[in-house]
């Protein structure tokens, strides 16, 4: 069996860890921030969505350099300025040269975590892809449940100075980390025209966006809806985060003995049940069961489905595909918290998730009926040809 855990391997998830936890200690806080300052909720939301659009528009030209020019530079870079422009929060006192911030910022989000997603698939051996997409997919996720909690009690106990302080030591370390990391990508000597985006990926990149419309959901009301049965949000995020470290490598050795579809399919159902279990909670226990269920099927889900982009277009395009794999889910947490935030006004927080339940179904139905037609005409790149359809099928 081929080598997974080498040192650039570690360092890389390592790395991918700690920029995560320094990016996701503001989403919980920076609202309160700007309304500190003096903004208002259409500019919070507006200097919300900037970060993300900035992040979706760039992330396209990220990969396509990615694969044409290597991806050392971009590491460096990415994270050198990320960890800039963290610092510079703490001199921001108006609303205007926030949004200047956010949109920078959103820039040097779409390099970092692009060129190192990319360079950690490069690292992984084809025949435990699944395995080691999982475990990195776990050093995001883990970060995503671990680092909102981080930064709201920092703010509570500390300062938004300190918060600040906190994410550019964050993000610090993980520029360190990658210089422990050897790149093995040789770029392209063509002179072709650099490409931006994988037209054969475009349904399932959809099918990341419907699935990470739930994410966004949770991550933005289940505090609010636990608050409202008197149970502590923190609990669901902890019990969420330990099931992902159970269940992440089981879900990554199923995938490389069955393949993908074998996992991605039970995972959306599962997904979909914690969110229906979640609209009929009305106590400790109940929340807990959404949470196990959730992580066990979104945490399995997610590094499946970029699996998936990553065998289609070949290792050569990884940067490519990442890329397309990011934009998906970037646009489908902050979407998603924004359309379910337009819902909750009007509605309950059982409609909000309902919402997000069939969001994953469509999900769903989507990945199902183009994973049949994949299978059937077998239009897998040259390099990785079979593989999926020998496992899936």
């Amino acid at each position: 069996m081929e080598r997974l855990w080498t040192k650039s391997y570690i360092y890389l998830i390592l790395g991918m860890f700690f920029l995560f936890c320094s990016f996701y200690m503001l989403y919980p806080t920076l609202p309160l921030f700007i309304k500190e300052i003096g903004g208002n909720e259409s500019q919070v939301g507006l200097a919300m969505g900037a970060y993300m659009l900035a992040s979706v528009i760039f992330r396209p030209f990220v990969g396509g350099l990615l694969d044409r020019f290597g991806r050392r530079r971009f590491i460096v870079l990415g994270l050198l300025f990320f960890t800039v422009a963290m610092y510079m929060y703490n001199w921001v006192e108006g609303i205007v040269i926030l949004m200047v911030l956010r949109i920078l910022h959103g820039l040097t989000w779409a390099v970092s975590t692009t060129s190192i997603s990319t360079t950690v698939t490069d690292l992984i051996p084809s025949t435990r892809r699944g395995e080691g997409m999982g475990w990195s997919g776990m050093a995001t996720t883990l970060a995503m449940a671990i680092a909102p909690m981080l930064g709201v009690w920092v703010t509570q106990n500390l300062s938004y100075h300190s918060l600040f302080l906190i994410a550019v030591v964050l993000s610090s370390i993980a520029l360190f980390l990658t210089f422990g990391a050897k790149m093995t990508f040789k770029p392209q000597k063509s002179r072709r025209k650099i490409e931006l985006f994988e037209k054969s990926v475009l349904p399932i990149t959809a099918s990341v966006f419907l699935l990470f419309i739930s994410y966004g959901g949770i991550t933005s009301f289940v505090p609010l809806f636990t608050q409202s049965i008197k149970v502590n949000s923190g609990t669901f995020f902890m019990v969420y985060a330990a099931t992902l470290v159970l269940s992440r490598p089981i879900a990554g050795k199923l995938s490389d003995r069955y393949g993908e579809t074998f996992v991605i399919i039970p995972a959306k159902v599962m997904t979909i049940f914690a969110l229906l279990v979640l609209c009929i909670s009305t106590s400790l226990f109940g929340v807990i069961m959404s949470a196990i269920m959730y992580g066990i099927g979104f945490g399995s889900a997610q590094p499946a489905l970029q699996a998936v982009i990553i065998r289609l277009v070949g290792p050569e395009r990884a940067g490519v595909a990442n890329a397309s794999f990011s934009i998906g889910s970037d646009l489908g947490i902050g979407l998603g918290a924004m359309i379910l935030g337009w819902v909750s006004q009007y509605t309950t927080y059982q409609v909000v998730f309902t919402v997000s339940a069939v969001s994953v179904v469509v999900s769903l139905i989507m990945f199902t009926f183009f994973s049949k037609r994949l299978l059937k005409n077998n239009k897998l790149h040259p390099h990785n040809k079979g593989s999926l359809a020998s496992k899936s099928g």
